[in-house]
């Protein structure tokens, strides 16, 4: 029969005529294993080596979209890093603030009364814990509150919201306080100073005062003849630009004759922190360390101070003042505090998710 016959020919196919023949677009892609072709054709591996992955982003479907189990992830990741940065400025912040109140303070300069040591534009940090430990030395560069001694006694602002942005503005060194001086200290309570002796020279319980190494070039020690015994608790205090310097030689009409309250000292100058030209420690000048100055008039002071303290004589506290603080201080403690809290919070994740994978 001829339907029997071309079954055993060579070239005869092993079908019958009326069987459908697949076609090669029919095949189906197996996800993960390409196209399910023969050898040779793109997806399958063969002769011509192995095809494109389901991941080329050859053809209509393209490149595999990430899981969203993936981005939701990545979300979160986003999410996490904006919160501890937002986390380290709220604790820089908060660390800017404790240590403006403190322990150090930046100040800016704004007039001429302190040149050369200072000059306008100069930005000085002030030690405020180096009193609890000694006593002000003469020659000590200290920044002070001028109100109820050379200014008005006038209160500060009782509104939370107006202290709060003074002292924010403060972190970065801003103050509208006009009631904050920056002075040398010449006399101590107890002090005998007089301006002048018989070769102009200041002197502090009769021993003159060499001031060449700080005072403005070409300025005298002062023009102006004072003399006055320090009361206890006081301080008399002087800048270097003597000419221009409205110190305490311009308040001797005013409470206290022209001193300062001890108490009023917000702390010592002690470094120039900007601009970078001009950055240097601010020491005590070598005259201050004449022994001879301590002797006897240092008795007459301690006796003096310890009469007014029996006698009842109250000092009077210093009042809270705008002040300024870098913020870098407060960034220096918080990141790594930012950086401890974020690898606790690792550890506890992955101990929950330990614990998490054990149990089930």
């Amino acid at each position: 029969m001829s339907g029997s016959g071309s079954r055993e020919g060579f070239g005869s196919p092993p079908w019958d005529p009326a069987d459908r023949v697949s076609e090669l677009e029919d095949t189906r892609a197996i996800p993960g294993r390409g196209n399910a072709g023969p050898p040779g054709q793109p997806g399958q591996p063969g002769p011509g080596g192995p095809g494109p992955g389901p991941d080329s982003g050859d053809g209509a479907g393209g490149g595999e979209q990430p899981p969203p189990g993936r981005r939701a992830r990545k979300r979160r990741r986003r999410r996490s890093a904006l919160v501890e940065l937002l986390v380290l400025g709220v604790i820089a912040v908060v660390l800017a603030l404790i240590i403006k109140t403190y322990a150090i303070q930046a100040f800016f300069i704004p007039s001429a009364s302190m040149e050369n040591t200072l000059d306008i534009g100069d930005r000085v940090l002030i030690n405020k814990l180096v009193y609890d430990f000694r006593g002000i030395h003469r020659g000590d560069i200290i920044v002070f509150d001028g109100r109820g001694s050379w200014d008005p006694d006038t209160p500060s602002s009782s509104n939370i919201f107006s202290r709060l942005g003074s002292d924010l503005e403060g972190i970065v060194g801003i103050s509208h306080d006009s009631s904050i001086y920056i002075k040398r200290v010449i006399g101590l309570p107890g002090d005998h100073v007089v301006c002048c002796n018989a070769n102009g020279q200041i002197t502090v319980n009769g021993v003159p005062l060499s001031e060449q190494s700080y005072l403005y070039p070409g300025n005298q020690p002062s023009a102006q003849p004072f003399k006055i015994t320090v009361p206890p608790g006081g301080l008399w205090v002087m800048g270097d630009h003597r000419a221009v310097s409205y110190d305490s030689r311009g308040h001797t009409g005013d409470p206290g004759g022209g001193t300062i309250p001890e108490s009023s000292v917000l702390g010592r100058a002690f470094v120039i922190i900007w601009p970078p030209s001009r950055w240097g420690i601010l020491n005590i000048p070598a005259t201050f360390e004449q022994p001879q100055l301590n002797s006897p008039a240092a008795n007459s002071s301690n006796a003096a101070l310890a009469a007014a303290m029996d006698n009842g004589t109250a000092l009077r506290p210093a009042g809270p003042v705008a002040s300024a603080l870098p913020l870098a201080l407060g960034f220096t403690g918080a990141v790594p505090l930012t950086w401890f809290q974020h690898r606790a919070r690792r550890r506890f994740s992955a101990r929950r998710k330990r614990r998490q994978s054990s149990q089930r």
